[in-house]
């Protein structure tokens, strides 16, 4: 007969994704006031998009890059927005080089729910530090993710960079 265990990983932190998920509100149509920037994890505010450390993410300094406005697909950002949000990837990209030092990035966005957009009717852009390494045997025979940094430590480490 065969074995199987679960093995538990504790990650109290992702609790506020249980909790909060009767939600159903866009996490990219963030409010214009400031005030609670820290408590979403926004980076930086530009003109026409931000930047906000992604919660649950792939890699330790996942980065997203959203416009304000709530739109679903790349062709409607007029060219303003499209330049702003460029300029903040290569601003986002620069200070991982700095503060995480990654072998290589993932930079792109997914449209649409079928490609895995988990909000597909906001488009963004995410920036996702890689490392020789970083898909070692751990996803692959333990089913686990490790995240080297607490989203805390760096969120601070970040803004300290940008300030």
């Amino acid at each position: 007969m065969a074995k199987n265990n679960m093995d538990v990983l504790w990650a109290p932190w992702r609790g506020e994704f249980i909790y909060e998920r009767p939600k159903k509100k866009c996490i990219f149509c963030v409010p214009k006031d400031k005030k609670r920037d820290d408590k979403l994890y926004i980076l930086e505010r530009g003109r026409y998009v931000f930047s906000i450390l992604n919660i649950y993410p792939y890699n330790n300094g996942h980065v997203m890059v959203a416009p304000y406005r709530h739109i679903g697909s790349p062709e409607k950002l007029n060219n303003n927005e499209l330049l702003d949000m460029m300029a903040a990837v290569n601003n986002i990209k620069k200070m991982l080089d700095e503060i995480l030092k990654p072998e290589g990035y993932n930079i792109g966005m997914n449209v649409g729910k079928i490609s895995g957009a988990g909000f597909d009717g906001h488009i963004h852009m995410h920036i996702v530090p890689r490392w020789a390494g970083d898909t070692n045997f751990m996803p692959v025979l333990a089913h686990t993710k490790v995240i080297s940094d607490s989203l805390e430590r760096l969120y601070k480490r970040m803004k300290e960079y940008l300030c």
